[in-house]
């Protein structure tokens, strides 16, 4: 499931959405750099980056998902989109997928900002990603269908070492990962709950 080997072609064609996101980090990356700098406070802020204030305007917490601070930010969160989130575009399908991903996203900057105690500047797709680890945990749960037990524990090893590497590495917004973690169990739940309204009623 999470072995990518699809072509270039193929991958684009086969998840169009996480390849557009992917996309957007990198021209959003590409023009801050030339502007100035991802590092740089003042370009960060400009370009839509989150700050942990109650005062921050509604729309910097959907754009502060495709913004990144540095390379390694951008390639560490590109990678694991690339890596992990192709299977939940195919479970969801692309509407609810989109939906998905910015709502864990800006949950993610809501926990931010209800959490963290300083004003700091935050940026980055933290937020969805974990999102997306927890949209993995809840259909391992309660859609034991989509995963064989192999899975499963592989699924609960990446969660572990997705958190492990928030605590331990520093500069790393431990209160994103878990409001997008959260988030994303939720907003899940409330599309399964959805779904399966929907199809009662077409059975009816």
């Amino acid at each position: 499931m999470f072995s990518r080997t699809e072509s270039l072609k193929q991958y684009l064609k086969l998840y169009p959405i996480t390849s557009g996101i992917i996309i957007v980090n990198l021209l959003m990356f590409g023009i801050m750099s030339i502007v100035g700098s991802t590092k740089d406070g003042l370009t960060l802020y400009n370009f839509g980056a989150m700050y942990s204030s109650s005062e921050a305007e509604l729309w910097r917490y959907l754009t502060a998902v495709f913004i990144h601070i540095g390379f390694a930010h951008l390639f560490f969160n590109c990678f694991t989109l690339y890596v992990f989130a192709p299977p939940l575009e195919l479970i969801l399908g692309k509407t609810r997928y989109v939906i998905f991903y910015l709502l864990s996203g800006v949950a993610g900057n809501l926990a931010t900002v209800l959490l963290e105690p300083d004003v700091v500047i935050s940026a980055g797709a933290s937020g969805a990603i974990y999102g997306l680890y927890a949209a993995y945990l809840f259909l391992a749960i309660f859609r034991k269908e989509f995963f064989p037990k192999q899975m499963k524990q592989m699924i609960i090893i990446i969660i572990v070492m997705g958190f492990a590497y928030s605590f331990i590495v520093p500069e790393v917004n431990i209160y994103a990962h878990l409001g997008g973690f959260v988030g994303g169990f939720a907003v899940l739940a409330v599309m399964v709950l959805f779904i399966k309204r929907k199809q009662r009623k077409r059975s009816q």
